[in-house]
């Protein structure tokens, strides 16, 4: 962050203009497992330090000592809702609600795996008994256990797995959460429609408050921050901030668009910043602060002029909009430590709020 964001951030929450907020340590499990599928071939596996300050207790123990949480009193063991289960560590995908069946142990139980996932096998001899363990591939998870009693016309096996050693994607959280790819089965079991994949590219003042709102959006699958709008290739955030460049500080959004339109996403954007200030949000001033909207099809152009014409209509705004309504070039992403900044730093520099529509 800039030292012009640092003092203005420090102003905004002494004169109570915006408010921080600090996830809880449960927080931060259920929004994150904080790797993603698309990061699985860089993971890493975190120090115990580290692991106990992202897990509870619990779930420390199963995955690192593996122990074992008590039948009927855990997470999952009743969970009919249909979904993935990750690695609670890892976010590696690991079974499927379609695979789970009530085996009347009190545990998650699971006739196979997700197609796909490696599901490591060791002999365990403890506890007076001959077993065989499972445990998880990329974070080395332990994660219950492997018997021959399941149901005979799925193969005969059952996995008995530790709720604390999973998290649960719902189904309708797969594709925003990264995990669309696994979405198939669940769409030839006639279960959810196939995903309409649309791609909109906004821009309205900081794109790291602005990310934070529009991730969080029901139907939104994807956001990018980055750069669009200007003539230099291949741009810099420090390009980017001299202003002469260009580019505005923009956000490219893959949505579903059977479930959020595009015309909706509009009536958000224009809920979260002013666009009635010319190159301006707030103290952020600069034409990389524009209010603009980059169509990338003529109906998003006539949808995107029609909302601006309603929304200047409505009486919401002191000023006229200022928003720009432009055909979308190149969208260049920006540096990684810029993407989902505020999940990385929820102390973060913010001047965006949705407003009530």
């Amino acid at each position: 962050m800039s030292s012009k964001r640092i003092v203005l951030l420090a102003a905004l929450v002494a004169a109570g203009v915006i408010s921080i907020k600090i996830r809880s340590r449960q927080d931060h499990n259920l929004d994150n497992s904080v790797y993603t599928p698309s990061m699985m071939n860089e993971f890493k596996k975190p120090a115990d330090s580290e692991l106990k300050k992202k897990l509870s207790s619990e779930q420390f123990t199963v995955t690192q000592k593996c122990g074992t949480e008590p039948p009927f009193r855990n997470a999952y063991w009743d969970n009919h809702k249909p979904g993935l289960y990750v690695d609670i560590v890892s976010g590696e995908p690991l079974f499927s609600s379609l695979d789970k069946f009530d085996s009347g142990t009190g545990w998650p139980s699971f006739t196979r795996p997700v197609n796909g996932t490696e599901i490591v096998e060791k002999k365990d001899a403890t506890s007076g008994m001959t077993r065989t363990e499972v445990r998880s591939k990329v974070a080395d998870s332990h994660l219950g256990h492997v018997f021959d009693d399941g149901p005979g016309d799925k193969g005969g096996l059952r996995y008995c797995i530790n709720s604390a050693a999973l998290k649960f994607i719902p189904l309708e959280e797969l594709d925003k959460a990264g995990y669309g790819q696994y979405l198939e089965p669940f769409v030839k079991a006639g279960m959810i429609k196939t995903p309409m994949h649309e791609t909109a590219i906004l821009a309205g003042g900081c794109f790291w408050g602005m990310e934070e709102i529009i991730r969080k959006i029901p139907g939104v699958i994807k956001t990018t921050v980055g750069y669009s709008g200007g003539t230099t290739a291949d741009p810099t955030y420090e390009d980017v901030s001299t202003g002469i460049t260009g580019h505005a500080e923009s956000i490219e959004v893959v949505f579903d668009s059977s479930r959020l339109t595009y015309e909706m996403l509009l009536d958000y954007f224009f809920r979260m910043h002013d666009p009635t200030t010319l190159n301006r949000q707030h103290n952020d001033v600069g034409t990389q602060y524009r209010s603009a909207i980059f169509y990338t099809s003529e109906t998003q152009k006539k949808t995107a002029e029609n909302v601006k014409a309603r929304w200047d209509r409505s009486g919401k705004f002191d000023r006229p909009i200022t928003t720009e309504i432009t055909a979308a070039g190149k969208f260049y992403s920006a540096e990684e430590y810029h993407q989902k900044y505020l999940i990385k730093h929820p102390a973060g520099y913010t001047c965006h709020v949705l407003r009530d529509a």
